[in-house]
């Protein structure tokens, strides 16, 4: 059983008025001092902003209960120091970024000015085992056409700075502008796969490995692949969905691999229409379906993937809450289609974000 570990970024918020707090130094000493051992809460490029990351675990419910108490310890430490944690990929209220002080942070605000300054964006990052980098490109080269399905689904970023932007995902649209980010090529094995790191490194445009931005892209600390291209969610259950497909798309990919199934050459340009598409629409829209790249009805489309990773789903017994997770996504949302309800029903951004945070704290 191939392990998995999730990522997320959370903001920091007024628990009254939800506006984006600069507390994240705070929030960290107060999660350390609490920890059991090493803490699993990081600083992140911006002040308002605090990461956490899970072990690595075989089974899902381990997963879904390693972001709940990850998460209402990140409340809980927040509220220590006057705050609270919102599970959102965006910050609906108006922002001022501040940059945190760690010097690699310093070096990015220098180095890419408003792109940097701009990026105060909530991801969520999955991390699934594999044997080796071999077998990481193998996966990587024959996943990416799916890739768009999974920010759909995880889209929970509609309103910018105080306005509704239009898009289910526009932190996919705020993170596009690093110069690494997005979709990527077919690589072919590993070492074509490193030669291209180090030549993206070599041009000095990067500071280091870490700034590989890619949509997933074989990790650099840990024997993973490394699924990026997702919002964090507001409904921990829908992460727990993204875990569970990104393990299911590792699995298949890499028996692909192993019986000799090539990659589909779709080109980076279509890719990058199709990560587009996911992030205007989410899944109340159209996405290009995978398998002919022409558009069609995101519910389809997102069954789609799962048939597609079904037979791996149905080895770790995944595939059935995976079936109910998805049905709970068509009727409920996304993260983006219950803040903008929130809106419609409160006619508040802040009521909005305050309710998120709670939601968030559980």
């Amino acid at each position: 059983m191939r392990t998995v570990g999730v990522e997320e970024e959370l903001l920091l918020v007024d628990a009254e008025s939800g506006e984006p707090q600069a507390l994240s130094t705070a929030v960290l000493a107060l999660a350390e001092r609490r920890a059991e051992g090493e803490s699993a809460f990081e600083s992140e490029l911006h002040d308002q902003q605090l990461e956490f990351a899970t072990r690595p675990c075989a089974t899902m419910t381990d997963i879904a209960e390693e972001i709940r108490r990850s998460r209402a310890e990140a409340a809980r430490s927040a509220a220590h120091a006057g705050a609270g944690v919102a599970a959102l990929a965006t910050s609906p209220l108006p922002v001022s970024p501040s940059i945190g002080e760690d010097e690699r942070y310093r070096w990015l605000a220098e180095r890419f000015g408003l792109t940097a300054q701009e990026q105060l964006t909530g991801g969520c990052h999955v991390h699934v085992s594999v044997d080796s980098d071999e077998e990481g490109v193998a996966v990587l080269d024959r996943m990416r056409p799916w890739l768009p399905v999974l920010l759909a689904l995880s889209a929970n970023s509609p309103f910018w700075q105080g306005r509704d932007t239009s898009y289910d995902s526009y932190r996919s649209r705020v993170w596009g502008r690093w110069p690494s980010a997005g979709p990527v090529e077919v690589f072919g094995s590993a070492d074509a796969y490193h030669d291209r790191v180090r030549a993206l490194v070599a041009t000095g445009v990067l500071r280091d490995e870490g700034m590989i931005y890619f949509d997933a892209r074989l990790s650099y600390r840990y024997p993973t692949v490394e699924i990026r291209v997702a919002d964090v969610c507001l409904d921990p259950a829908d992460t727990v969905l993204l875990a569970t497909l990104a393990r299911g798309l590792v699995e298949t990919a890499a028996r692909d691999w192993r019986t000799g199934t090539e990659p589909d050459p779709v080109a980076v340009s279509t890719l990058r229409m199709a990560a587009w598409q996911a992030g205007r629409s989410g899944m109340d829209g159209q996405l290009l379906d995978p398998r002919t790249m022409c558009p069609a009805p995101a519910a389809d489309v997102a069954r789609a993937l799962l048939a597609h990773v079904s037979d791996a789903l149905e080895e770790s017994g995944d595939l059935g809450p995976a079936e109910k997770a998805l049905r709970d996504v068509e009727t409920r949302g996304t993260g983006a289609r219950i803040q903008r309800d929130l809106l419609a029903r409160s006619g508040s951004l802040r009521t909005a974000v305050t309710e998120c945070a709670a939601r968030t704290r559980g």
